[in-house]
């Protein structure tokens, strides 16, 4: 019996064949769906100030600064041969060689980056608690998520590193690799695939799309819908435990998926084994993280300065119902019982 799975060929990237309309898209637009869905049951069920009109509008930009971020990154830290630096006006060019392409190519951690710069710019401009937002946007993101994920699985991009587990996949487009190399033989006999006698085969990977979409989407969305939001002291409490809950799980999970094979280990340590598709030591780290490392880092800062310095979720609350104001706005003890007296 063989002990891998290949990828189903049903799963084709476009939803009608010969349309230019893709599931990945799709997926995108389910992954807003539900953050918007889980935004505004939240404010609808207790009133903190904001009104659906102002979710809506820095949901909105949100969105549209995720997009910028996460296409800016992508073609410029994820692409080594610096093509679009040297021509940056194709960044957001969605043609190729005259036919529609689309945007391929988008960085998690830039759109993270562009999400918060563009909420903060709006919450800033209308006097509205940017941590407030980013609480009740964060509690919904990774169920979100998650359809982005099973976007890329379908798709049939970012595999994982090679795998004898039962249930590894081999993915049509994944890289070959030569029969002669003793790795590939020692792999391919202990999951009993036959091989050529020359020439190159295509080997089982972790199926790291979905081990995201589970982890890194259902489960932390669990952990921070039912847990931390429940239990937060003050506003930033959300977004803090979702910057390290989500770089905490991607940082293990980059374990079992292959770095771009064009950029390899940003920091090894550790021997390589000559192929970034095996794991080889965990003192070999990716692009990926090495950002997760600073996503976890901005959020415990995040949190240990919000329980320094801010009001509590429910005095924060009041300030901003009660003037209309942004209750974030300055810090330290002084501030904090000047807010306190106007509360009372």
């Amino acid at each position: 019996m063989l002990a891998y799975i290949n990828f189903p060929g049903w799963l084709k990237p476009e939803i009608i064949p010969g349309f230019p309309v893709r599931w990945y898209g799709l997926m995108y637009l389910i992954a807003f769906g539900i953050a918007y869905f889980l935004m505004m049951k939240q404010i609808r069920k207790k009133d903190i100030g904001f009104s659906e009109d102002d979710m809506l509008n820095c949901f909105f930009w949100g969105i549209i600064g995720l997009l910028i971020g996460a296409r800016i990154l992508a073609t410029t830290v994820y692409d080594p041969s610096h093509y679009y630096l040297k021509h940056p006006w194709l960044i957001f060019w969605p043609f190729r060689g005259g036919s529609f392409m689309g945007l391929q190519g988008m960085s998690y951690h830039g759109g993270v980056i562009g999400a918060v710069v563009a909420t903060i710019i709006y919450c800033r401009a209308k006097k509205l608690s940017w941590f407030m937002f980013a609480d009740i946007l964060g509690a919904g993101i990774p169920l979100g998520y998650t359809f982005g994920r099973l976007g890329n699985y379908i798709n049939g991009e970012l595999w994982g590193r090679v795998t004898v587990l039962p249930w590894g996949t081999i993915f049509p487009h994944a890289e070959r690799f030569p029969v002669s190399a003793g790795w590939v033989q020692r792999v391919a006999a202990e999951i009993g695939m036959l091989l050529p006698q020359s020439g190159v085969v295509n080997l089982p990977r972790h199926p790291s799309q979905l081990y995201e979409a589970l982890f890194e989407g259902v489960v932390l969305w669990l952990f921070l819908w039912f847990v931390v939001k429940r239990r937060k002291k003050v506003n930033g409490a959300v977004i803090s435990a979702y910057l390290m809950g989500y770089g905490f799980i991607r940082f293990f999970l980059e374990y079992m998926r292959e770095p771009d094979s064009d950029m390899g280990f940003v920091l090894s340590f550790g021997d390589t084994g000559g192929t970034t598709a095996l794991f080889s030591s965990f003192f070999n780290f990716s692009t990926g993280q090495v950002l997760c490392l600073l996503m976890i880092i901005g959020g415990a800062l995040l949190l240990f300065i919000r329980r320094r310095t801010a009001l509590t979720a429910d005095e924060e609350a009041a300030v901003q119902k009660k003037h209309g104001e942004a209750p974030h706005q300055g810090s330290g003890k002084n501030a904090i019982r000047k807010r306190r007296k106007r509360i009372r």
